[in-house]
């Protein structure tokens, strides 16, 4: 579910980029309204990924899409040049938003801190079948 997240919200990052040139400045409201909207959306999903996808990984694709996807939008709704220098940067960025996501794993349970007590929460461990909780106090 991580990887639908990381996706939908890059393709997220392609309309709030489309947005921000749509609303002029924030100067027109519907469109500055939509584009927020979409950013505020991108940026969750982005962070609800990152839950699993480990940060240089999910980083790297969720910009690769907006990049890439932002670039062809220019191309095909907006009259931007479509010049072969482009079109195959846009194609390596894209093989390597694919290569990253063939070769991810997901990450490693983190360390978690628990509120303000100063204290950080280790996971569980197993000790000969028995299951026990550490915790580490934080100077």
């Amino acid at each position: 579910m991580a990887w639908l997240y990381l996706i939908v919200g890059g393709f997220l990052e392609i309309a709030w980029a489309f947005g921000l040139q749509e609303s002029h400045g924030f100067t027109r409201v519907v469109p500055s309204v939509l584009t927020v909207a979409a950013l505020i959306a991108s940026f969750a999903l982005f962070a609800r990924a990152m839950r699993v996808i480990e940060i240089g990984t999910a980083y790297a694709i969720f910009t690769g899409i907006g990049t890439a996807g932002t670039a062809i939008v220019g191309i095909l709704f907006l009259g931007e040049p479509a010049e072969v220098g482009k079109l195959v940067f846009i194609t390596i960025l894209l093989c390597g938003i694919i290569g990253l996501k063939v070769i991810s794993g997901e990450k490693k349970p983190a360390v978690q801190q628990a509120g303000d007590s100063g204290s950080v929460s280790a996971g569980l461990t197993t000790n000969g079948g028995a299951v026990s909780s550490e915790r580490q106090e934080v100077q």
